[in-house]
């Protein structure tokens, strides 16, 4: 049953919709899909909106929208609730939701009077297991691959008991129900020691699902309350070919695909643009599509004169003053490549094919295509990383401005943090990377370049999470009751001393290659072995306890 949220209702009078709802049947599934952030927030995820839109295509479910800051009229009885998570510190407010709506947060303590709680997206699938206590179902992979038969399967079960559905969903390619494993420790503050169903009947592994087809996703709603206002995006290519080692984008989404040019970018394109001027390409690498010249050819007919085009990073080695002169022509001031650093030598280790020439080249073709700005993302602390290899970033910078005089240059760095499935998923934050970022800090900005360091803090924060087993379900519901820094979570490990494994151990320690992970039977693209070869390759040294 659901509480009235204390919430205004959604802006739905300003939606202009691309796909047609269907009316649901009498006897339709009940369906709440929420976002746990705020409409403007949640509207502007391209997953979200493509999720949703399946889901209303549906005459057999009956689907209702929920954000943190409004909802659509919300029924009396739900049997469905969904939450995509896109970010990982939305689980707080993911958390308030079910507590908004009078269900337990703890999905053991939920009984036949409370819906299915089930998630997906983007930080489930790399590592669900510090949330795996809050949902009954995890999907794990693509959409186009995976809703409609888990959707199948909830409709023909809903004669079901809650505990026969889990059963069954659990055998749905793709489906994840935590609560039918069982996970082993080597002590209370000891690291996994095995992850077993919990009898014969259910799959000892959960292989992500991957979509293979050349129709990506497009925008299904175009709003002026969008962070972005009244953009139409479009999906151009998926994953990433450069395989980049510590990279989740490459490594789980595997294999690389490219949209196709007439069956699925062009009329995606004209549809969008027939109710804006506002056009976003997305992907890890769209400049890689082999057709991406076409591309920029078709969007610089005169027709398309006035729409405002937005791109995601490219690749440096394809910044061309072509591909410069048309974002600018297009009312886009600014590019951004990613570099990971100013040394050539860690960008070998971390299998970035890129030398520096490209990166100076880039710089000099954006200026003169006319861009006014360039924003490059680095990293510090990466495995294997030196003191020599910070001072070559900053040198490297020095001659970007040097041979670029009055294009804005902009070093956007994080701190490396490993993710799950990718070969750096054994490897600990760096513990000096907080004072590297400082030595790039006070070494640029003195130069007159724009140095935005992320948080120190927030990437230990994530780094927990990334490489978090399911103990960690308590630590993150008390860490909320104390607020979303760095020193809320270190209390909240305090409070359970002796029964989890110290923060230190989830974010800094580097793991040994053969021991299990929390989420070894959570199959990704590649399986353990390789990515271990790719680690190898790598040639930073063993990794150990």
């Amino acid at each position: 049953m659901f509480l009235a949220l204390p919430v205004p209702p959604l802006p739905l009078q300003d939606e202009t919709l691309l796909f047609e709802p269907t009316a649901p049947h009498d006897d339709a599934l009940s369906v709440v899909f929420a976002f746990p952030n705020e409409y403007s927030v949640g509207i502007t995820s391209l997953g979200y909106q493509v999720v949703w839109a399946t889901l209303a295509r549906r005459a057999d479910l009956r689907v209702s929208r929920l954000f943190t800051d409004g909802h659509e009229p919300l029924p009396s009885w739900v049997d469905v609730l969904g939450f995509s998570l896109s970010w990982e510190l939305d689980y707080g407010n993911l958390l308030t939701l079910l507590e908004q709506l009078d269900i337990p947060i703890m999905a053991g303590d939920r009984d036949a009077d409370h819906p299915l709680v089930f998630g997906g997206g983007p930080v489930l699938t790399a590592n669900p297991e510090p949330f795996a206590d809050f949902f009954d179902i995890i999907l794990l992979g693509d959409g186009e691959t995976l809703l409609d038969d888990f959707c199948d399967a909830l409709v023909d079960l809903k004669p079901a008991s809650r505990t026969e559905t889990l059963r069954r969903l659990a055998r749905v390619p793709g489906v994840y129900v935590p609560s039918l494993y069982a996970v082993s420790y080597d002590s209370p503050t000891g690291g996994v020691r095995a992850i077993h169903p919990v009898d014969v009947d259910i799959p000892a592994t959960v292989q992500k699902q991957t979509y293979r087809g050349n129709v990506l996703s497009a925008s299904t709603v175009v709003t002026p309350h969008a962070a972005w206002e009244n953009i139409f995006m479009v999906e151009v290519v998926r994953s990433c070919p450069e395989m980049c080692r510590f990279c989740l984008a490459s490594y789980l989404t595997l294999p690389f695909r490219t949209a196709s040019l007439d069956d699925s970018l062009i009329p995606a394109i004209e549809q969008g643009l027939s109710v804006t001027n506002r056009l976003g390409l997305l992907g890890a690498s769209v400049t890689q599509h082999p057709e991406f010249a076409t591309l920029l050819d078709y969007l610089n007919r005169p027709q398309f004169d006035d729409v405002r085009l937005s791109i995601a990073s490219v690749r440096t080695n394809t910044v061309t003053p072509e591909l410069a002169a048309t974002l600018t022509r297009h009312d886009t001031r600014s590019i951004t490549i990613a570099i990971e650093s100013g040394s050539e030598r860690v960008r070998q280790i971390v299998n970035k094919k890129l030398e520096t020439d490209d990166i100076e080249q880039a710089a000099i073709n954006a200026k003169a295509g006319g861009l006014s700005a360039m924003k490059l993302y680095g990293m510090a602390g990466i495995p294997g990383e030196t003191q020599a290899d910070l001072e070559q970033t900053v040198a490297l910078m020095l001659r970007l401005k040097k041979a670029t005089p009055g294009l804005r240059l902009t070093l956007g760095c994080s701190t490396f943090v490993p993710k799950a499935h990718t070969p750096f998923q054994w490897c600990g934050v760096n513990r000096e990377a907080e004072k590297r970022l400082q030595y790039l800090q006070k070494h640029l900005r003195s130069k007159g370049i724009d140095f935005r360091p992320e948080s120190y803090n927030w990437s230990v924060i994530q780094a927990l999470i990334s490489r978090g087993d399911r103990r960690l379900g308590p630590v993150l519901e008390r860490a909320r009751h104390y607020g979303d820094s760095l020193g809320s979570y270190r209390r909240a490990f305090k409070d359970f001393q002796g029964q989890i494994p110290p923060l230190e151990y989830y974010v800094h320690a580097d793991w040994a290659l053969d021991q299990p992970l929390p989420w070894d039977h959570l199959l990704g693209p590649l399986p353990k072995a390789t990515l271990q070869k790719h680690f190898e390759a790598a040639g930073v040294g063993a990794v150990v306890v």
